[in-house]
């Protein structure tokens, strides 16, 4: 297994939540803003307050500084209402935000998101600050995997939109179709009808993804979907059904859309997905090592474009570190442009290409999905469970 966190995983901000009396607990927090907004005070408070504004899914980032190829937009409360109260937004609520935590017990900050996507004059008055509201996947793949606290800024974004897109998604009650109002801090919401005044928390969509493995250890099942940039294969993978265990969803995605039949299933690791297709606020991938019982190959062309065996050799080939690289400082350019205004349209795909000029003939996603780590583990023989194994994977994830 490997030991340095999944993106979106490891987030600084999510340590144990303080106790409702301590001035950085949601229930504390909250109060305070409330108190703020309405008096108006300007000035240092305690607790100092960071909000991180999103539009339209998008978080708000800067270009590079302190080695980091970018880092967030953080703004001060004061800030936040200098803009929006001069905007057509007008007078700011405190159920506009939503609490994301604290680092820890002796940092006096509480941070904050807040959704700012019909307050489109933003966009310029960030802009001559060298702010951008950035697509999340691209600041994804500009992360540098290596560096703990890029991996740490991008966690803490992906938590934040995956609030922020529960909050968009869970407006009225499923129960009795009344409006819902936000709870302890944006952590919950909870219908408006006196009558019914269900509690909703927040929801997290299970996700299945698999490496099929041959009976000899020899080669691995990969897939494509249309969806997918030319050259890319992956790991099969599926949403989990009601009533169903973890291996039943992986033995039945991968008969479903292959005709292979799966046996031993090995659980590898799991990571959070706030990128995902679709209108899921929040996906969980649970990673596995799927041994199969049959080779023939019967795809579903509704599900794949195509899935083939692929042999270790092949594999292995396909895992070119250095155009992962490639690609990530691409990526960083990218936001660096849009943080200056000047952003150039570019094809991220056309980056995994040889040294020499000429296209790999496949790969696979780059470091930053839970794909990669499942099939690289299993190219460089790296048992799922053990001291050594873990020892293993953090050596090869420090060369990369």
């Amino acid at each position: 297994m490997i030991s340095n966190p999944h993106a979106f995983a490891g987030n600084p901000i999510r340590s144990k939540t303080p106790k409702p009396s301590e001035p950085a607990s949601p229930q504390y927090a909250v109060q305070t803003l409330k108190t703020l907004l309405v008096s108006g005070q300007s000035g240092p408070v305690s607790p100092d307050f960071r909000i991180l504004p999103f539009r339209k899914g998008r978080p708000l980032a800067g270009s590079a500084t302190e080695g980091l190829k970018w880092h967030l937009g953080w703004l001060s409360l004061g800030e936040c209402k200098a803009y929006l109260e001069s905007s057509e937004a007008g007078r700011l609520s405190d159920d506009a935000f939503v609490y994301l935590g604290c680092k820890n017990q002796e940092d006096d900050v509480v941070y904050w998101a807040i959704d700012v996507s019909e307050v489109s004059e933003l966009v310029t008055e960030l802009g001559a600050r060298h702010f951008c509201f950035v697509e999340l996947r691209t600041l994804m793949v500009a992360t540098d995997w290596a560096d703990s606290t890029a991996m740490g800024e991008l966690a803490i974004a992906g938590h934040a939109r995956a609030l922020l897109e529960w909050h968009n998604t869970s407006r009225f009650c499923g129960y009795c179709g009344c409006k819902t109002v936000a709870a302890e801090a944006g952590r919950r919401k909870q219908c408006s009808s006196e009558l019914c005044k269900k509690r909703i928390y927040p929801r997290v969509d299970p996700v299945v993804i698999m490496l099929v493995i041959d009976k000899d250890n020899d080669s691995v099942l990969l897939s494509r979907q249309s969806r997918f940039v030319p050259r890319m294969w992956s790991c099969l993978a599926g949403f989990i059904e009601p009533g169903e265990s973890l291996e039943e969803a992986v033995r039945r995605e991968t008969w479903e859309e292959t005709g292979i039949e799966v046996g031993e299933v090995v659980y590898h690791s799991s990571q959070p997905w706030p990128v995902g297709a679709g209108s899921m606020p929040c996906q969980l991938m649970v990673g596995f090592f799927a041994y199969a019982k049959t080779l023939e190959i019967n795809v579903d062309k509704e599900e794949l474009e195509d899935a083939k065996w692929h042999s270790r050799e092949d594999v292995r080939k396909a895992l070119t570190f250095a155009e992962y690289k490639k690609a990530q400082l691409t990526a960083a350019a990218k936001v660096e442009q849009m943080c200056k205004g000047v952003e150039k349209g570019q094809n991220l795909s056309a980056d995994f290409n040889v040294e020499s000029g000429e296209l790999a003939p496949m790969f696979i996603p780059g470091p930053f999905a839970i794909a990669h780590h499942l099939i690289s583990s299993w190219v460089n023989e790296v048992p799922v469970n053990g001291v050594e194994a873990q020892k293993q994977a953090a050596g090869s994830l420090s060369n990369l």
